[in-house]
């Protein structure tokens, strides 16, 4: 639901995988498929070819099968049989999992773990929030996506995303979050700490944070307010990786310059 109402609040194309212990890679790139008129294979884009993709359940799915995303996250593209496929951008993955404790789930690959952003827990929903759930469902006859209208549209998407390249991002700021991250690494509750990779999620996270919150500078309260969401899912812990980036953020020296 969340994955459609964001797709169509931006006019955009919205794809589902439902991830299984049988699904196949190719299933979400598409294959070369010989077509007996021409007597030549044509590429069929699997679901992944879509602005928005919800991986539902991905830890269903073995780490061959998940595999299958990582060029798709990371490059914005598709290699099959050697031919390379652009995605057009926007291009953004949601994915739901089940806890590891449910039989028939599968840990997420390290990589894997890199290339999503942030972490969110929705948890359930409030009492009330719960009971206006039934009033739409139970009363009304057509889906709430259905009175939805698009807010924006795809080249709009584009332009924001170009904006938030041009948020402030001092120095001092940014060696205050490579220090956050890189303390991740000597954390003696720590198996194994944060990558580069996560360093450059978590300043893009905080440039479109600042953004969202009108100023076109970033500050290092909101490396604070995002480290948890954006770090704790790539970390392999000996206790409670929240826990541990909490105490991170506790001891980490704030830098001096707090604005440019």
């Amino acid at each position: 639901m969340l994955a459609k109402t964001l797709a169509r609040a931006v006019d955009c194309s919205v794809s589902r995988i439902q991830f299984t212990p049988d699904l196949l890679p190719s299933d979400i790139t598409g294959v070369s498929a010989y077509v007996p008129e021409t007597r030549e294979f044509e590429f069929k884009p699997g679901p992944v070819f879509a602005n928005i993709v919800l991986g539902d359940e991905i830890n269903r799915a073995p780490a061959k099968t998940q595999a299958a995303l990582l060029e798709c996250m990371e490059e914005r593209q598709v290699t099959v049989d050697g031919k390379t496929y652009q995605l057009e951008p926007p291009f953004m993955v949601i994915a739901t999992q089940n806890p590891l404790e449910m039989e028939g789930t599968y840990s997420l690959p390290e990589a894997q773990r890199d290339r999503l952003m942030a972490r969110v827990s929705v948890g359930y929903p409030t009492t009330s929030a719960e009971l206006g759930m039934l009033d739409i469902h139970i009363d009304s006859a057509s889906s709430p996506l259905e009175r939805l209208v698009p807010v924006a549209n795809a080249a709009e998407v584009r332009a924001l995303t170009h904006a938030v390249r041009g948020v402030y991002l001092s120095e001092p700021v940014r060696q205050y979050a490579v220090n956050l991250v890189a303390a991740t690494r000597t954390h003696p509750g720590l198996r194994l700490g944060a990558s580069p990779r996560a360093t450059l999620h978590l300043v893009r996270a905080c440039r479109a944070y600042a953004a969202l919150d009108g100023r076109d500078y970033v500050i290092p309260d909101d490396v604070q307010t995002l480290a948890v969401p954006v770090l704790a899912h790539r970390l392999f812990p000996t206790a409670r990786a929240e826990q541990v980036l909490a105490d991170l953020v506790n001891v980490v020296p704030l830098p001096k310059q707090r604005r440019p």
